[in-house]
């Protein structure tokens, strides 16, 4: 009997997985599907399109317009720099906040994650301005600068709660051994929290890396990354489908391999802590 009421169940539970699943991948596969047309067949009918010749014409004309590779690069060293530099900031506050919480660190920690909430075109103008004063518009130095301060909140509630996970009495005994704090952090707290480190790390790059607000304000050719580069692809004449369709499918296919070779370490991090 509890085989034939878990079965449905299961069926039910399965089938609802695999809807959520392409409902979510569709547009995705439409984009792709839209890349291999040329102009005149991406605006036909959803049915007309299938039907249609397919070409790689699209993806040949992206690759002449534009330089893919450089704003690839900048996407790489903007998506690494800032994560880096953020996990630098985001380990030594959220071990502060962890182990030697003080009245206000809840206080502190809402706070933080309130400034996301903060509308970003709220904060544009004093940010366009000092990089203008610094000269560091177009700069890369200012979109890992700026994608760090962004993405910080976030790092930093992650970090905390993975620390939370680990007992402080490890801690202790190991100062108890005589491991001064350098130590501690080091050997002790980082390496049994590098499944969460590494769910942050890579949470960090894959939001960096689909930042559009701030490289479209922040960049005009120099440090365009992947972002500016789909964007290049609408105009006033109108959109190009086709070309923004191939554009927007090699901007995030780097991004899309990432997250299908690394799910495990990033559901296991983002999981960790979460069943006693």
């Amino acid at each position: 009997m509890a085989r034939a009421v878990s079965t449905p169940r299961k069926i039910v539970n399965t089938a609802a997985g695999w809807a959520i699943g392409l409902l979510i991948f569709f547009p995705i596969l439409w984009i792709a599907v839209l890349s291999f047309k040329s102009e005149g067949d991406a605006i036909l009918a959803p049915l007309d399109v299938l039907a249609s010749a397919w070409t790689f014409e699209s993806y040949g004309l992206v690759q002449s317009r534009s330089d893919y590779f450089g704003h690839f690069w900048n996407s790489v060293i903007i998506s690494l720099g800032s994560t880096a530099l953020g996990l630098l900031v985001a380990v030594p506050a959220a071990w502060a906040m962890a182990f030697v919480p003080g009245r206000r660190t809840k206080d502190v920690l809402l706070w933080m994650l309130s400034t996301k909430m903060l509308p970003p075109v709220g904060v544009l103008l004093p940010i366009y301005l000092i990089c203008q004063q610094l000269g560091l518009l177009d700069t890369r130095v200012a979109l890992v600068a700026v994608m760090m301060m962004v993405n910080l909140p976030i790092i930093v509630w992650m970090l905390y709660t993975y620390f939370r996970e680990i007992p402080a009495d490890i801690l202790e005994a190991a100062r108890m051994d005589g491991a001064g704090l350098r130590e501690e952090v080091l050997f002790v707290l980082l390496p049994m929290a590098v499944p969460g480190i590494a769910s942050t790390m890579l949470l960090n790059i894959i939001l960096a890396w689909n930042e559009a607000f701030w490289t479209l304000n922040l960049t005009a050719a120099d440090a365009a990354p992947l972002t500016a580069f789909i964007a290049s692809y609408s105009s006033p004449e109108g959109l190009f489908y086709a070309k923004l369709s191939a554009a927007s499918l090699m901007a995030i296919a780097p991004i899309l391999i990432m997250g299908w070779f690394s799910q495990k370490q990033l559901v296991r991090g983002l999981t960790f802590g979460a069943v006693k």
